[in-house]
């Protein structure tokens, strides 16, 4: 048996469309997987282990460790995905790390807390010989190794053939005029999200904008007087048949151009979601989406509007079968079982054979 366990599990966040990735390989390795969070959707929920700010302003109870006991002591290995790496709960950081204290264990850091600024002087996530650290990023592998832990970087897998979307379907669904350019912003509303920069790029095409998902961080002031002021149309939010989890092939199959002009993100799904889409994609100055244009993806700078404009005039399609054909070949989810397997192997979990490329893993992130 393999347990996966997170503050949170079963949403629309990255670190829950990822965790279900990995439950899907993980079974293809033939585990049986019991996930576990303090809120959410999972089969165990421990409400000690739910992040401070998703309590609805309830306290946090204490972490009932005799059942955290109770289900990893039936543990093969344990994934702990961003439930030690970031002090959203210390308590339950700390009960999890103590009870898995020489156990075999994988901890996934999608976030490390001195990447944000009110957590700069934390100390890193807790360590252990039985265990391996797995990052979504070089950057954060090499932060860690310069604080005396050494890490693994996994970066985030994508089902290689995602189902075609309707874009009939969605346009006509959130009214996107006929004959006029949709550039779709697929985040929530936040400041590191930079919607203004979003907004600029539709403006300057003379385009709709439409803006995925709602407000949050204490954003909404800001965003409405944004939007008021708006030259352009502006759509927002995520009518049938988008879910919080399902049909994004809807969303980019109803755009002519994405973008994504965020100032920082550990990873950043939608670029990669986009490009396996066949569209074109505007991607922000944050560090991460450097280190994924190392991969070979030709995307568009949110600081050279021109270069988009003039590829819209004459398209090249050329420049999407490569970027698709990248995501393809570098990010597939078929990949993942195998390397979660080798991980496994590194701290002594025995896994079945799995050849390269055993299917894919499902999931999308709307960021």
């Amino acid at each position: 048996m393999a347990v996966l366990a997170s503050f949170r599990l079963g949403g629309a966040d990255g670190v829950s469309i990822e965790a279900a990735k990995w439950v899907e390989a993980l079974d293809r390795l033939g585990f049986r997987v019991v996930t576990m969070a303090g809120s959410g959707e999972a089969d165990v929920i421990v409400p000690g282990l739910v992040a401070e700010g998703l309590a609805d302003d309830r306290p946090v109870p204490e972490v009932d460790r005799t059942l955290l006991r109770a289900v990893l002591d039936d543990a093969e290995v344990t994934v702990i995905d961003n439930l030690c790496s970031l002090p959203l709960n210390p308590r339950a950081s700390a009960a999890v790390a103590e009870t898995l204290a020489g156990r075999p264990a994988i901890l996934r850091h999608h976030d490390l807390p001195w990447q944000r600024e009110r957590w700069a002087g934390a100390p890193p996530p807790p360590d252990d010989p039985n265990w391996v650290h797995v990052t979504i990023n070089r950057r954060a592998a090499d932060e860690l190794r310069q604080r005396g832990i050494e890490a693994i970087t996994l970066y985030n897998t994508f089902n290689p053939d995602p189902p075609a979307g309707d874009r009939a379907l969605m346009r006509a669904a959130i009214g996107a005029p006929d004959g006029r350019l949709l550039v779709l912003q697929p985040t929530r509303a936040i400041a590191r999200k930079d919607v203004p920069a979003g907004l600029r790029i539709a403006e300057r095409l003379g385009a709709t904008y439409w803006l995925l998902g709602r407000a949050e961080e204490g954003y909404g002031d800001e965003l409405e007087s944004l939007l008021a002021r708006a030259s352009v149309p502006v759509l927002r939010g995520a009518p049938p048949p988008l879910t919080p989890t399902t049909g994004m092939e809807h969303a980019y199959a109803a755009a002519d151009v994405v973008v994504f002009p965020s100032t920082r993100e550990g990873f950043g799904n939608p670029p990669v979601e986009a490009s396996l889409a066949r569209r074109p994609v505007v991607v922000g100055p944050y560090e991460v989406a450097r280190e994924l244009a190392e991969l070979g993806f030709r995307w568009f700078a949110s600081d050279d509007p021109g270069a988009l404009e003039r590829w819209l005039t004459r398209p090249d399609h050329a420049l999407l079968d490569h970027n698709r054909d990248v995501a393809r070949r570098r990010l597939s989810s078929a990949d993942l079982p195998a390397q979660l397997a080798r991980l496994l192997t590194r701290i002594g979990v025995r896994v079945k054979d799995v050849g390269h490329g055993t299917g894919p893993a499902g999931g999308q992130r709307r960021g």
